[in-house]
């Protein structure tokens, strides 16, 4: 599996409870290293064992630390280029939803080897999206929860996303989009922010 899943798993643990959070999270599950490396790879079994030691030293299920890992990737500002890359899906938060099944695309161009579950999105009436996530780890679906619902924040938009189950290797979101226009839109420039700003 490759490297950069596991190393936004330990950056999210370290950034936002501390490193020794981190360590005793290694602990508890029986983790065999100390750090991981987001260009090597590593056998995928430990990417259960790892969950579960956060898990257990945060006191949260599991499904709330992957949902997340989802926010603090788009909300964090060591991981801009990931809202970068969301905000190419869309003008709103309706056309991202549209776009989602490009995303595994377009983050292989990004990140060559990166392999994301397939997803397929099916829009059942106006404003009301079903989302399936084939194959891939068993809980990104979660993380994709948590990174829609930082998405519509950041679109200024009202919207409820949740996690509905698995069912043969493919997990379900529903998304209701309630009010497009319910605050401000965040903004959004092809440049990086501390380019932007030293133009």
């Amino acid at each position: 599996m490759h490297g950069l899943i596991f190393r936004t798993v330990e950056t999210f643990i370290s950034d936002s409870f501390g490193h020794d959070t981190w360590s005793k999270a290694l602990v508890m599950g029986d983790v065999p290293v100390t750090s991981f490396e987001a260009m090597l790879t590593y056998d995928a079994a430990l990417l259960d064992r790892v969950l579960s030691g956060c898990a257990t030293i945060l006191n949260r299920p599991r499904e709330h630390v992957l949902e997340d890992i989802g926010t603090y990737l788009v909300t964090h500002q060591t991981h801009a280029a990931i809202r970068r890359l969301m905000r190419f899906g869309g003008q709103d938060f309706v056309e991202l939803l549209h776009s989602l099944d490009e995303l595994p695309g377009r983050t292989r161009l990004a990140v060559p080897g990166l392999l994301l579950p397939g997803i397929a999105v099916t829009e059942h009436r106006p404003h009301h999206f079903s989302i399936r996530c084939d194959g891939g780890p068993l809980g990104f679906g979660h993380v994709l929860v948590g990174l829609l619902r930082a998405m519509a924040d950041d679109y200024g938009t009202l919207a409820m996303v949740d996690h509905i189950g698995a069912k043969d290797g493919s997990e379900i979101l529903q998304v209701t989009v309630i009010d497009a226009e319910f605050a401000d839109d965040r903004g959004f420039s092809l440049a990086p922010q501390n380019a932007a700003t030293a133009s």
